[in-house]
């Protein structure tokens, strides 16, 4: 590093010097208790923060120095309400700090966490915390985690003990050093004694790190018992090994007492990679050609992505960007760009696609929590942006002079709808602008128009509808109320049926004559409407028909038995009568009209259709049996099965009346290893023992 890093302003020359970590961990793992251990550490007078549902459902940033090198700590959250805002830290980091809690294990949360991790082949280290408990075993740990994670999970230190269960210390197994925090404050010591568990562990981590590393002349001299290997070669090692997300190593530490935490920060420091050494992501043109990957250069050209975007009523957005290449500076007129159509593979009306020009005002850094401004950012950098008018979550920040686009992550599908309404009429006046402001925000939002014009907010689980639900009210005074969700049934007939339309008035003048006969029948699923005409020899005036089957269309878009559309029916309009003055355009659209509902008046001729969409769900083999029951319990009709990696994969098509919930129900089937996805299928026909449901 050519000049160190100042704590003060953080203010970096080269992006060898930042390390940019995520903190992933699920509920109860101890990972935010993790991550204000770390920074009453290296952050004088940090007094932490305050925690509460925006804190756990938001990716938070602090920045601070250790030795010479700039952290920049995320702390992602650890419910699968909010996966968006963890795959945003994954981006934005180059490793993780993955945190296991020893006495609870490593369930289906904790799984799915760790394939976000490896999804995107992100680098990361393994923490064990809560060794106090009673029936927490170190020993035991670490086997599970390289049962579930692979065996290139392996522990660079491991726990000392005063007594069971009190954990007051560490053997480092590179350095050979015991650190013990007994007395209250770090005391090292070089390791004399023998010691099994560090002998047991020591071997399989150095020849894990060289063989990762791939040093040849290293291993060469391993293998011939050099037991006297410089620590610095074996560092330096283990930094290429982590960078390949295929060595994780594990330490030990107490996140109530703070055992461990310094001994985690030189793993940070030394062994975790940095920009260099993990790459960026795909970059292309704005028209779609595949550019050069951006280098980790500060003289390369810009290359920047939004990670996250936050917006205040009063002080308006606040954007976190990660700098991949380049170097961003105050004033600074940048090219905007945003796509999210690639990803989603259509458009979004909430999030157009936009290319433009944008110019930068302050640039904030990270101190510990506080944000401090600095003229410039350079490739590696993680900092905050006030008041970007344009640039949205996901969106590419780039040099005019080559504009590019950097691939998004895959955004959650929010698939727990919400169906609301204004509480009063000055709610109404406020609300679709503060729907409009939580969609910049939040990705992970959708808005519907729904059946009947319902409005529906669409959400990724109860916590994040919640939390939704909760800034309306808190941030713009806006009160919503929820209501049953409507479900867009249809009407058909099942069978044929005739009928005769009679309109016919006398009210002096002109009067309303119009006589029309139909046969209706039933056309297969997805058909639509067909209008027949088979009048002859003029009994409906040719300049009538037309009117004839647009007062039959009219009506069956209001529905004709419970007040659904009605589709896939073939009408036939084979005769009818007509007055020479008194019919007209609009007396036979009222005919057809009348004919129709007249028709459907017969008795079991008219039917609902139920929408019907195709459900795939993905969760643990252990849990299949339980899934596939409960499918079948919500009338699904399972297509079959597949396994593969210790997931299985059910197929059913499943009624929407029987989804509204699914989101919930399957995270408690599944132990939270349960995802799914759907889509619309089509129609079919809903049994007569659930009519009176919908016909009320």
């Amino acid at each position: 590093m050519s000049s160190k890093a100042n704590a003060t302003t953080m203010q970096l020359t080269s992006p060898d010097d930042v390390r940019n970590v995520v903190l992933i961990g699920n509920a109860g793992s101890g990972k935010t208790s993790l991550f204000e251990q770390l920074l009453k550490a290296r952050v004088p007078g940090y007094r932490g923060e305050k925690e509460d549902a925006e804190r756990a459902s938001q990716l938070f940033l602090a920045s601070f120095v250790t030795g010479d090198k700039v952290v920049n700590l995320l702390d992602a959250p650890g419910h699968p309400d909010f996966v968006g805002e963890l795959r945003a830290g994954i981006r934005a980091a180059d490793a993780a700090i993955f945190v296991v809690s020893a006495a609870d294990g490593i369930d289906g949360a904790a799984r799915s966490l760790w394939e976000e991790c490896r999804d995107a082949n992100l680098p990361r280290a393994i923490v064990l915390t809560k060794l106090d408990a009673g029936h927490a075993d170190f020993d035991s740990s670490v086997a599970e985690c390289q049962d579930q994670f692979g065996e290139g999970v392996r522990p660079t230190h491991v726990p000392t003990f005063a007594g069971p269960g009190e954990v007051v210390g560490n053997i480092g197994l590179l350095t050979l050093e015991e650190h013990d925090y007994s007395g209250g404050e770090r005391v090292v010591r070089t390791l004399n004694a023998h010691d099994d568990q560090v002998e047991a562990y020591r071997g399989p981590l150095i020849e894990s790190i060289i063989a990762e590393a791939e040093d040849e002349g290293l291993m060469d001299r391993y293998l011939e018992d050099d037991e006297h290997l410089e620590l610095s070669a074996l560092l330096d090692d283990l930094m290429k090994a982590v960078a390949t997300a295929n060595l994780f190593p594990v330490l030990p530490v107490q996140t109530g007492t703070g055992v461990g935490v310094e001994e985690l920060l030189a793993l940070i420091e030394h062994g975790f990679p940095t920009p260099g050494l993990h790459p960026n992501p795909p970059l292309t043109t704005i028209g779609g050609e595949v550019l050069p990957q951006a280098d980790s250069d500060p003289a390369a050209p810009l290359v920047a992505q939004v990670i996250r975007t936050t917006t205040d009523p009063f002080a308006g957005r606040l954007s976190m960007v990660r700098v991949f290449s380049g170097t961003l500076h105050t004033d600074d007129v940048v090219h905007v760009s945003g796509h999210r159509s690639w990803v989603l593979g259509h458009d979004d009306d909430a999030h157009p696609d936009h290319d433009n020009e944008e110019r930068i005002g302050l640039i904030q850094g990270a101190v510990g929590t506080e944000l401090k401004p600095r003229p410039q950012a350079i490739a590696g950098e993680i900092v905050l942006l006030p008041k970007l008018s344009t640039a949205e979550t996901g969106d590419t920040l780039s040099s005019k002079e080559r504009p590019g686009v950097v691939e998004t992550w895959p955004l959650p599908e929010p698939l727990l709808p919400l169906a609301i309404r204004a509480a009063t009429r000055n709610d109404e006046d406020k609300l679709a602008g503060a729907l409009q402001r939580l969609a910049v925000e939040d990705s992970s939002v959708r808005l519907d128009r729904g059946a009947g014009d319902q409005l529906v907010l669409w959400t990724t689980g109860q916590a994040h509808a919640d939390l939704l639900l909760g800034r309306l009210v808190e941030r713009y005074q806006v009160r919503v109320e929820q209501e049953e969700l409507k479900i867009p049934m249809r009407e058909t007939f099942t069978r044929k049926a005739s009928a005769l339309g009679r309109h016919v008035k006398q009210s002096g003048g002109h009067g309303q004559y119009a006589v029309c006969n139909i046969e209706v029948e039933p056309l297969e699923r997805g058909a639509g409407f067909e209008f027949v005409d088979k009048v002859v020899g003029g009994a409906v005036p040719r300049q009538f028909i037309p009117s004839v089957e647009k007062g039959i269309r009219n009506q069956l878009d209001k529905g004709v038995f419970a007040g659904y559309p009605m589709v896939d029916v073939r009408v036939t309009l084979y005769d009818g009568k007509a007055h020479s003055v008194d019919s007209s355009d609009m007396a036979f659209q009222m005919a057809g009209a009348l004919a129709i509902k007249e028709a459907a008046s017969t008795n079991g001729a008219v039917a609902l259709l139920e929408p019907l969409d195709l459900v795939t769900v993905t969760v643990g083999d252990e849990y299949l049996g339980a899934v596939m029951t409960d499918l079948s319990a919500r009338r699904g009709q399972l297509l079959g099965s597949d396994s593969l990696d210790g997931k299985s994969v059910v197929r059913a098509l499943v009624p929407q009346a029987e989804l509204a919930r699914y989101p919930i129900d399957l995270r408690g089937i599944g132990h939270g290893s349960g995802t799914f996805t759907r889509e619309f299928h089509g129609y079919e026909l809903l049994p007569a023992q659930l009519l009176a449901k919908y016909t009320k």
